[in-house]
Formats: structure tokens, C-alpha cells, sequence
């Protein structure tokens, strides 16, 4: 992507929930969804969003509009690394991060031996990603901060990972359920990274990096990898019950999303 200062700065124009980009893919607002007690969560306040790598001079432009206060990168320090975030020169958010790794080669990265990707091997491959993620130390800690930042900050947030749609898709539900929003409009929301209008823009970073480690992709695999599927997050839920007996009794215990905390949160957050 080029960095040429003359591009013409895009208006804040949307595709429904979806902000119009060049260079950062699924970024959307994650707001709107109405909770079981009569509430509605705040939109234009929290936002979600692949990495920014590529982000164009008007995808910057875009996110300073968006009064970012906090943004909270569930990337490695390795795709950190590799893919650095551009930055709007008056960029002054607090970044949060995890100094370690958050994932073993995500698979929409490539990784994990040169074989062909089919699409069964892409969905297992998945699975297996999200059946870790309620146990991995890195996920828990970060999970446990991006509620806390959420708690204790002011002004807009953005969530975000490499593609924006596994880790931060869980991360998303995980909020969206301690707000009160139904489990139907929450898996509704993790799926809408399956319309999102900047498909290209994930093909384009991650296709060549999962060529040179899987060989040959069927085209029914790219979907399971650089898509999401109902039974993913409905894999990383069963696992939470499995282990915690319930979504709630995991937030509570393992991510610290106490009954103070969660009123606190419905309280800043709800309209």
C-alpha cells in the first residue's frame, strides 16, 4: 500500500456496520445490538478492526475521526514485529499488548507443515484454535485487560488481532454477553466478518504467507481459514462450559468481569 501523501482523505462513508477502507480490514463498529433488559449498546464508541499495517493516509485519517482513546492489539510480539501498525501523526492512544506470543500461528498465517488445505483440514484447523483460546495464559491475560480498559477508560475503543475475527471475535462476544446482548445477535455479530467488504485486503496480506507453508489451497478451505463459521465460537463457548460451567462463572473467575465490574460496564456502556 502505498504511503503517498496526496491520496484525498475518504469521508467516514460505511457499508452498514462496516467503515469504508483501503488498507485495514473488517474494521466496524460493534455497537447497536439492543440487551435482554430493554438496553442498547452505545454506538461509535467501540470499534474492531484487522491489523493496520497497511492502512492508507485516509484509513488514518478515519480512525483519528473515531476518537480512539484506547486500542488494545491481541497480536504477538512477532506479528507486532512483522506487521507494525501505521499510525496517524497525532496518534495518542494507549496501546495495549502482550510482551509474548498470543497464538501459535494463526491459520490464516500459514504454519504447520507444507500439506493441502483442504476445506475440512482448514475447519479442524480452526477448531483446534478456538478449543486453546478459553485456556491460553496469553488470551486470558489479555482478555482480562481489555475489560479493565473498557472499565477504566474514557473515550472510544478499538479491539483488533491480525485478520479481526478470531481473537478479537471472541473477545467481542465475551463483552457483548457480559452487556446483556442475546446469544443469537451476539453470534449474528461474529459472523458478520463473513460480509465484510475488504476481503481482498486479508487475501492480499495473508494469501502468499499461507501459500509458501500449506502448498496447495482448495478453494473451499480459504473461507474456513480466512472466514468464521457458527460452530467456531459456538466450539470456544461449549469449552467454557465444559471447564467453568457457564460463560458468566468464567468472566467472573478466570477474567475477573465481577458482578461490580459488569454493572459498571453496562452502566458506561449501554444507551
Amino acid at each position: 500500500m502505498t504511503n503517498d501523501s496526496s491520496e484525498t482523505p475518504l469521508r467516514p462513508a460505511r457499508i452498514g456496520s462496516f467503515y469504508v477502507t483501503q488498507g485495514i480490514h473488517n474494521l466496524r463498529d460493534y455497537g447497536g445490538y439492543p440487551t435482554t433488559e430493554g438496553g442498547r449498546v452505545q454506538s461509535g464508541v467501540l470499534f474492531r478492526s484487522g491489523q493496520h499495517m497497511d492502512a492508507s493516509v485516509s484509513d488514518l485519517e478515519l480512525l483519528h475521526t473515531l476518537n480512539i482513546r484506547t486500542v488494545i492489539d491481541l497480536r504477538g510480539v512477532s506479528e507486532r514485529q512483522g506487521f507494525p501498525c501505521r499510525r496517524h501523526p497525532n496518534f495518542a492512544a494507549q496501546v495495549i499488548a502482550y510482551e509474548g506470543e498470543t497464538s501459535n500461528s494463526p491459520p490464516h498465517e500459514g504454519g504447520g507443515g507444507t500439506i493441502t488445505m483442504t476445506r475440512e483440514k482448514a475447519r479442524e484447523r480452526m477448531l483446534a484454535v478456538y478449543t486453546r483460546m478459553p485456556v491460553n495464559p496469553a488470551m486470558i491475560d489479555m482478555f482480562s485487560r481489555y475489560f479493565i480498559a473498557l472499565d477504566e477508560n474514557e473515550g472510544g475503543s478499538l479491539v483488533h488481532c491480525f485478520a479481526g475475527k478470531d481473537r478479537t471475535g471472541i473477545a467481542v462476544a465475551l463483552l457483548l454477553h457480559t452487556l446483556g446482548v442475546h446469544h443469537d445477535d451476539i453470534v449474528g455479530e461474529f459472523l458478520l466478518t463473513n460480509a465484510a467488504p475488504t476481503r481482498e485486503i486479508l487475501e492480499r496480506q495473508s494469501l502468499p504467507r499461507m501459500q509458501a507453508h500449506y502448498g496447495e489451497i482448495e478453494d473451499g478451505a480459504l473461507h474456513n481459514l480466512m472466514g468464521v463459521l457458527p460452530e467456531y465460537i459456538d466450539r470456544y463457548m461449549a469449552e467454557i462450559a465444559r471447564i467453568h460451567g457457564s460463560v458468566d462463572a468464567y468472566l467472573t473467575a478466570i477474567l475477573n468481569v465481577d458482578s461490580a465490574r459488569k454493572q459498571r460496564l453496562r452502566t458506561k456502556l449501554l444507551a
